[in-house]
């Protein structure tokens, strides 16, 4: 484990790069916009998210997956344990109904931190505590983003395995250094310059909270044992 301050030491960050025309998926608040960045400082002792930004590195940040079951995972399978009697992990309903899985894509080539295996933890002297560990820990691992931050100047994210879904990818995206415009929003001109994606399909949208959008994801999380409730009227 190494819960401890970064070393006084230059560490050397692996970097691995998202080409233009990556798709991403992104599980998030119905009323707010998938390609939207985050602002809101987590406080430095409390709340907050993993990597989430701080008074002391206020930039941007925008989570998402490269499959659309770990986007799921990552937001609706926390600390959620297996039914007893019928051995599946049940999201209530309630829960569920906030969110939309979209999909969107990359216009741009992205640098990113790879925390994918030991050698890229190693390489910047941490181990699985800084992907694995419990809320609790997350003051220390967002002053080791920061420290990332500071030693990989030119990352414009992070690439670690899921925690929830594993061994897929999930990534964090720093705002400030992504550019104007780094996905693509559907539209004929957003989608001109990634040459790999059809303009039809470059935005998916599932409304957890419609039929449609309960069946795709129960779908693509019924192999993971998990299972969204039904609205009660």
């Amino acid at each position: 484990m190494t819960r401890q301050l970064p070393p006084e030491v230059a560490m050397a960050p692996r970097a691995t790069v998202l080409p233009a025309g990556t798709t991403l998926w992104r599980c998030h608040h119905s009323g707010y916009p998938a390609t939207g960045f985050k602002e809101v400082e987590a406080h430095t002792l409390f709340g907050g998210s993993r990597f989430d930004c701080t008074a002391e590195d206020p930039y941007p940040y925008l989570y998402a997956t490269l499959e659309p079951t770990t986007a799921l995972a990552e937001v609706l399978l926390r600390s959620m344990d297996f039914d007893p009697v019928l051995g599946s992990r049940i999201v209530p309903w309630a829960q569920a109904s906030r969110y939309t899985l979209t999909r969107i894509v990359t216009t741009a080539d992205l640098t990113l931190v790879s925390l994918r295996v030991e050698e890229d933890l190693a390489a910047v002297c941490q181990d699985s505590w800084l992907l694995d560990s419990e809320p609790d820990a997350y003051p220390q691992t967002r002053y080791w983003a920061q420290e990332l931050r500071r030693q990989a100047k030119d990352a414009q994210g992070l690439l670690w395995q899921s925690r929830r879904h594993r061994p897929r990818a999930a990534v964090v995206l720093f705002g400030d250094r992504c550019g104007d415009e780094p996905f693509a929003d559907g539209t004929a001109d957003a989608v001109d310059s990634v040459d790999a994606v059809d303009a039809v399909d470059t935005v998916a949208c599932y409304d957890l909270s419609t039929p449609v959008g309960l069946a795709e994801a129960n779908r693509l999380l019924a192999p993971l044992r998990a299972v969204i409730m039904p609205r009660q009227d």
